[in-house]
Formats: structure tokens, sequence, C-alpha cells
């Protein structure tokens, strides 16, 4: 994660996002939820702990929450998360730069193929996966699941060991 360092001590976070301390990058987007994303980050960080410890690395749980709507397509009920999309291609593009600078990455996982409860907020709303469950807030809802679009791409970039990626 990015933190910038400011000279005033009022202005530095007390924990909102991601942060934990600084002030947010201006330079950077943040999620609905105020977390920074910060794709060129992770590939200098990858650099960084290789150059460190020169051990393989793993990446867990990295993504995105978002306020996902459920909506039809051509009759199949699915989520259009290009946000998400967006989101992971950049980062697995990063991840691919990192290998290509020699990092030995072993592993990537995404927080989680299907929603859950938010651990940070305890919220339903919030969702992550790759797979939407029909639940809310206050604990009403079907439970049945449906693919979002990001899905069949992710499908897609597995299937085709990144060749998919859009730089």
């Amino acid at each position: 994660m990015s933190i910038c360092e400011t000279g005033d001590p009022a202005k530095r976070s007390t924990g909102e996002g991601n942060l934990m301390g600084g002030v947010p990058n201006p330079t950077l987007a943040a999620s609905e939820w105020g977390w920074q994303i910060d794709p060129i980050g992770l590939r200098v960080i990858l650099n960084q702990f290789w150059d460190r410890w020169g051990k393989p690395l793993i990446i867990v749980e990295n993504g995105l929450g978002a306020k996902d709507q459920l909506v039809e397509v051509d009759g199949v009920a699915t989520v259009v998360d290009d946000y998400r999309i967006n989101y992971l291609n950049d980062h697995l593009v990063q991840v691919r730069e990192a290998l290509e600078d020699g990092v030995d990455v072993r592993g990537y996982t995404m927080w989680g193929p299907i929603d859950l409860v938010s651990a940070s907020t305890a919220q339903m709303s919030k969702r992550y996966g790759f797979i939407y469950v029909d639940r809310n807030d206050d604990g009403t809802g079907t439970l049945d699941r449906f693919r979002k679009k990001s899905f069949g791409w992710y499908r897609d970039v597995i299937g085709s060991r990144g060749a998919t990626l859009k730089d």
C-alpha cells in the first residue's frame, strides 16, 4: 500500500480506508470505502520484498470491495463489474511486470471467489467475489448465487495464463 507523509500531524490518517498512517496519495484513485488503488505500488513492493529476502512470493487477498448491482443481461442475472475487472487487470499486469523484473511470484489469490460479509464493516453490500450472493445487510435475500462478468473474465485470464490481460 502507498503512504504519503505530511509534516502536519493533524492531517495524518487515523486508519480510514487502507491507510495505517500518513495521508492519502492525491495521485491515486480510491474505492467507495477510501481504499487507495495502487497497482504500480504492488510491483514496487514485490520487487522490494524480493530484493530484501530473495524468497518466493505469493499474493493473497488482493481485490476490490464494491457495491455490486444484480442486473439482467440477455435474460441472465449477473453483475456487470467492469470496475473489478479493471482493478484486477491492472494489478495482474503489474505482477507480470514484476515477474519480468525477476521476482519469483508463485501465486495470486483474490480476497474470495464468492461474496461474503466484510470483515472490516460487517456489510454484505461490500462485495468482493466473482460470484454474487443474494443477501442483504439486514440478512434478507434468497442466498441464490449468480456469476458476475468478472467470473468469465478471470476464468479466461487463468486459461490463457495471463495472455488476455490488457496493458
